[in-house]
């Protein structure tokens, strides 16, 4: 996503036309109509959303708790325009029109069969990428095909190497930035290992011995990879990848297509059968766990690629094996954690929002879930768990949900279905749609825990606050005070005036503390003098958007907290901030984007 645009207006819009006549505008009308005749076919189907995200590429109506299970089974990337997908069609293409061609000696005459079914295999490629609507990993796995498909068309006998590097060449010529995304190197590099396992390999067996032993390069070669990007690995996608990679590609794929396009219903309903027996075996592997650690050195990473290359050495090379001792330092990763009585506190950048992760020495706590970006998309996904995954953080021991503004409890859901929870506070009533824990508390001030020397206390909302049905839901945001022996941390959530003024009267002595989390984000409506100067941190961060439309954080606000002496951060400038309360630094902050610098950062 490169850029998103607000409407403010509520008044005055007019269509100027029903439709556009140009060629971009015609396919996503068909697109458009293709959707709407699989949503309509297929209404009360589980997997409706599924049928239509293998057709058109429109993964919105796939249920959250079915993406969890193809997560799981590491199958994700069979419910959506992938280039597997794309491969299989234009290499089933291929085999039908060689195998009609070459039967007609009119049409031999005019065409070798294998340029005829280059072309048409190509041409069925270009339609279904279209028909899918041109994603990138789309447009990067059709460049990849063209470019064989030249090749093969020249009559150049090239090695597969060449011919790769020349995909590789021209998917980065036209879109630079797919180096940055981990389908680029996962696609490259699963292609690459199917060429060192298959091409040029004597006595290969029979196709089930091949298909297996593909398989088994995948799978071994991509687990680094895997590794590094995502922190986990699913221990039964060889077994689920099996059965599902030639019942989606070969079957549902195809009909789907052929239902979408023919007026024959029971094309579309034969798929989705097909696709519900699939899930079926997929919802039963999901049940297991997947592998996951924190992220291992890139040294690792290196020195675990050489030990696959090792083992899928052709048989008869000696002493392979020894390629699995050096994928060992991958798994062997040592988590740098706080020392007793130290605390290392991460304010994540999840835009207009606030998420914060706190770590002791055994354990882990974390602060609000970031907003919700779309019905499918939330920091709980797309940020807070990978960064737990990154830290070596298995499950949480708390999970405190400030209050119930979509900006700080959007991720929530996400959270809670992928991470262990050992209990959740909150300040609102846990709706019907989370999933249940046995430990759901109110959070009210007097709530007060231990871990690692490390103290915890909820400092406000009262209990008779609760009372107050006119009280909003920002005014009773839980806030909480962290103390270690190195320093402390005060998180507000979007507690206003009226909140603080509250907590002067009731705990004013208690505010004190180094860093602060501004509440509300830096809005005029918080951040009072007398809460400022009562606090006196000497280091506050603002929690905001890039370009936020709200302006936060105020430029008076900012101001105030300079006045007082404090250092100021922003988190749309700096990134993610790790905050380091340890014996040897007592409270040192670090910037991601100072840490990490891109050419792209925005300095304003």
């Amino acid at each position: 996503m490169r850029a998103t645009g607000t409407i403010r207006s509520k008044s005055g819009y007019q269509k100027l036309k029903d439709f556009v006549w140009k060629p971009r505008y015609l396919i996503e009308k068909a697109r458009e109509n293709i959707g709407n005749n699989i949503s309509q076919t297929l209404l009360d189907k589980p997997f409706s959303g599924v049928i239509r995200a293998l057709v058109v590429g429109d993964d919105s109506q796939i249920a959250a708790s079915d993406w969890n299970v193809y997560l799981r089974t590491g199958t994700s990337h069979l419910v959506s325009i992938s280039g597997l997908h794309i491969t299989m069609l234009a290499g089933l293409a291929f085999g039908i029109i060689a195998f009609i061609w070459r039967r007609l000696p009119v049409l031999v005459m005019r065409m070798p069969t294998r340029q005829a079914a280059t072309i048409g295999a190509a041409v069925i490629a270009i339609v279904y990428a279209c028909l899918a609507g041109l994603s990138v990993p789309t447009q990067r796995t059709l460049l990849m095909l063209l470019t064989f498909a030249a090749a093969m068309l020249l009559g150049k006998k090239l090695p597969i190497s060449r011919v790769l590097a020349i995909a590789l060449l021209v998917v980065v010529l036209i879109d630079p930035w797919s180096v940055s995304a981990p389908g680029f190197w996962l696609s490259f590099g699963a292609i690459a290992l199917i060429a060192y396992v298959s091409v040029g390999r004597i006595n290969t067996g029979s196709w089930l011995y091949s298909a297996m032993n593909t398989q088994w390069a995948v799978t071994l070669g991509m687990l680094p990879m895997l590794i590094l990007m995502f922190g986990q690995a699913s221990i039964v996608s060889p077994l689920a990848n099996a059965f599902a990679i030639p019942i989606i590609s070969l079957l549902v794929v195809p009909l789907a297509i052929l239902g979408a396009l023919l007026p024959f219903d029971f094309i579309l309903q034969f798929a989705h059968w097909i696709l519900q027996i699939c899930m079926h075996g997929l919802e039963y592997l999901a049940a297991f766990q997947p592998w996951q650690q924190a992220a291992p050195p890139v040294w690792t990473l290196l020195l675990a690629m050489f030990g696959v290359l090792l083992v899928l050495l052709p048989r008869g090379i000696p002493q392979r094996w020894l390629g699995l001792i050096l994928l060992l330092p991958l798994f062997f990763v040592n988590v740098d954690r706080p020392n007793l009585g130290e605390m290392k506190v991460a304010v994540l950048d999840v835009g207009q929002g606030l998420s914060v992760v706190i770590q002791t020495k055994n354990r882990a706590l974390l602060y609000d879930a970031g907003p919700r970006y779309s019905a499918q998309s939330d920091a709980g996904s797309k940020i807070i768990i990978p960064f737990l995954r990154g830290e070596g953080i298995a499950k949480l021991d708390g999970l405190v949900v400030s209050h119930n503004d979509v900006d700080h409890s959007g991720g929530v859901v996400s959270v809670l279905a992928q991470v262990p929870v050992a209990w959740l506070v909150s300040s609102f009533d846990i709706p019907q749609s989370l999933p249940k824990m046995p430990n759901q508390l109110t959070c009210f001030a007097g709530q007060k825990w231990t871990w690692d020397a490390v103290n915890f206390e909820v400092l406000y909302p009262s209990l008779l606050s609760y009372a107050n049905l006119d009280l909003s839901d920002n005014n009773r945001s839980c806030v909480l005070k962290v103390t270690s022996q190195f320093g402390s941390i005060l998180l507000t959530a979007d507690i206003e005036k009226e909140a603080e003024a509250a907590l002067l009267q009731s705990n004013s002595d208690g505010l004190t503390s180094d860093v602060l989390i501004s509440p509300h984000h830096g809005s005029k409506t918080s951040s009072t003098p007398e809460f400022v100067q009562a606090v006196g941190a000497k280091h506050t961060i603002f929690t905001v958007g890039y370009l936020n439309r709200f302006k936060h954080p105020k430029p008076l606000i900012e101001k105030r907290y300079e006045e007082s002496g404090a250092q100021l951060y922003r988190s749309d400038t700096a990134g993610a901030l790790e905050i380091y309360f340890a014996k040897d630094s007592n409270v040192a902050i670090k910037a991601w984007r100072t840490l990490k610098p891109k050419y792209w950062h925005d300095k304003y």
